[in-house]
């Protein structure tokens, strides 16, 4: 039998993160954790206030992901990240190799009339742009998926689901 894996939801701001996670942590029968949880109270005034973060801000918060990560290794698990960089995914696969990623992708335009219509979250659809440029895609060596939002969470979440159940080595339900 296989170990099961913990699986990272990244993607830009406004992807669905925090609506695919759970309903994929429940699809795959293992806990989920809320990526903007692990940020500093410093992060979420920055983000509140407009201005993007930096990598400096990111360190630890990947770091606790990271360390969360570490910790649901041969458990398995799901957790939300942006990810959005190639370093940052190093940097959570420095902290527990065994991660893997679903990138939720979308036209900007869908993307951003979802975020304008959500309420409650601290972060503005005027940092979307920021989002796009900082983002690096997966790379073809990386470990993951790319998924695209249009669609019901349902339809998203069966798509990542079949997705990763044509990785190689993944565990199968």
């Amino acid at each position: 039998m296989r170990t099961p894996h913990v699986v990272v939801v990244m993607g830009v701001a406004g992807t669905g993160k925090t609506t695919i996670g759970p309903l994929l942590a429940a699809r795959l029968g293992v806990p989920y954790a809320e990526g903007d949880d692990f940020h500093p109270p410093a992060n979420i005034a920055k983000m509140s206030a407009g201005h993007p973060l930096d990598d400096a801000d990111r360190w630890p918060w990947l770091d606790a992901i990271g360390s969360w990560a570490h910790g649901r290794e041969g458990l398995g698990g799901v957790v939300s990240s942006s990810a959005l960089k190639r370093s940052y995914r190093d940097r959570l696969r420095a902290a527990a190799p065994g991660v893997v990623f679903v990138h939720l992708t979308g036209d900007r335009k869908l993307i951003e009339d979802r975020m304008s219509h959500r309420q409650g979250h601290f972060m503005p659809t005027a940092l979307l742009d920021s989002q796009f440029a900082t983002l690096e895609p997966l790379a073809a060596d990386e470990p993951g998926v790319a998924v695209d939002v249009s669609g019901t969470p349902e339809e998203i979440t069966a798509r990542a689901v079949r997705a990763l159940d044509a990785l190689p080595g993944l565990t199968p339900r």
